[in-house]
């Protein structure tokens, strides 16, 4: 269904935010658009190259209250984030 109205619509799709299901897309908080894995490996190639600072969230997710929206992204974004630094390399 979200494939036919792309190619109907496209990506730019200009009707209104509040009219979800005839919209191409609509913003999702993290975790409810790409799963879990996604973001694990989005926080790994972060930390691979380096990144040590803020991710923020964005929440505008037309299907969930602000405070649900930011508590289940924070959530998920504590299990995917690495917080202590990597240990030694005792096997290479």
């Amino acid at each position: 269904m979200v494939i036919r109205r792309i190619k109907k619509d496209g990506c730019n799709d200009t009707k209104s935010y509040g009219d979800i299901l005839n919209r191409s897309w609509t913003f999702r908080t993290i975790g409810y658009g790409h799963d879990a894995k996604i973001w694990k490996d989005i926080i790994s190639a972060l930390r691979l190259v380096g990144y040590d600072y803020v991710i923020s969230i964005e929440h505008e997710d037309p299907l969930m209250s602000p405070w649900e929206g930011l508590t289940k992204a924070v959530a998920l974004l504590k299990e995917a984030t690495t917080f202590e630094p990597a240990g030694e390399m005792t096997w290479a």
